[in-house]
């Protein structure tokens, strides 16, 4: 059976963990922008970390089940309802035939992540079902189309009620959610912490970038967060070279920009340095607006940290 989208909103894509190895043949690896809450959407529902989630952003979406199953609400909170009761989310919810799920517009946060049990079951592109629409890769129709309505995501469901379902949704959530140290708040002001780059000549411009505040801009998308405040100098470009989740482009304008998961794979601007893995989720669920500070990290420090977050997940490591 299936997910029936009546109304496709903003943005929705269907994302699982991403599309590796491909980079040295100029493809991205797409996948969703906020991992933490992708992660934690498929850990709660026991599906494998890469299962085929809605990546849904700024709301306006809409959608009908057609069976019984268990779905995982996690990231922003977009106003959400099941039959036009709020729910919540970082929890599990259990759904029934006809039962109806809608996202309206951000409380908080930008995007919000629906997950369902066994994940949604769609064709691979170059061994991932993420879409990347820049590229035309991936997704339901496997050409890089958002989703649109009318649009059936079908999922494997049992025809009894899953053990988990512990209620009906009318009496609310099932008792299963994320743990409240796990759950982030999407602040007016941010701090991001930075490996900066090796080969950066001038300190003057590295301490103007670090003691300044940035504001998210409103250019802001998949494939980069462009920042606004005083304009940074660090020259000319420079020769092509890869490009990293979180790296910090410096183009002519002076304005940072973060590169997100759709970034292109080679850069010829000149770079401040790259954000640190983990603080990604904190910037993509940040509003245009919000306070953005930098802060020096140690390379080895944000390792140790990550490799600690994969294995949390059952990652490669």
């Amino acid at each position: 059976m299936s997910l029936e989208v009546l109304k496709p909103g903003f943005l929705t894509l269907l994302q699982d963990f991403g599309r590796y190895e491909y980079g040295r043949f100029g493809i991205t690896q797409g996948g969703p922008l906020d991992e933490h809450a992708f992660l934690w959407a498929n850990r709660i529902l026991n599906n494998h970390y890469n299962a085929a989630q809605l990546e849904i952003s700024f709301g306006g979406f809409s959608a009908r089940f057609h069976k019984t199953t268990t779905i995982a609400l996690c990231g922003a909170d977009l106003s959400a309802t099941l039959n036009g009761t709020p729910i919540s989310v970082w929890s599990t919810y259990s759904v029934v035939a006809g039962d109806e799920i809608k996202f309206t517009a951000p409380k908080s946060g930008l995007r919000c992540y629906l997950s369902i049990e066994g994940g949604f079951e769609v064709e691979k592109v170059l061994n991932s079902s993420s879409t990347v629409p820049r590229e035309g890769v991936g997704g339901l129709q496997k050409d890089g189309s958002p989703i649109a309505k009318g649009d059936k995501l079908p999922y494997s469901t049992n025809d009894i009620e899953p053990n988990n379902v512990l209620h009906s949704v009318t009496t609310g959530v099932v008792k299963k959610g994320v743990p409240q140290a796990f759950i982030p708040n999407y602040p007016k002001a941010i701090e991001l912490r930075f490996v900066k780059n090796p080969f950066l000549t001038s300190i003057e411009q590295l301490n103007k970038f670090v003691q300044q505040s940035y504001r998210v801009s409103q250019k802001i998308d998949r494939m980069g967060y462009c920042l606004s405040g005083v304009p940074l100098h660090l020259g000319g470009g420079i020769i092509s070279q890869g490009i990293s989740l979180g790296t910090i482009q410096v183009p002519s304008d002076g304005q940072p920009i973060v590169l997100m998961k759709d970034r292109q794979t080679m850069g010829g601007y000149p770079q401040m340095g790259c954000v640190a893995y983990l603080d990604i989720p904190l910037l993509v669920q940040s509003m245009p607006g919000t306070e953005v500070n930098f802060v020096v990290a140690e390379l080895n420090e944000l390792e140790e940290e990550l490799i600690k977050y994969k294995q949390f997940f059952n990652l490669p490591v």
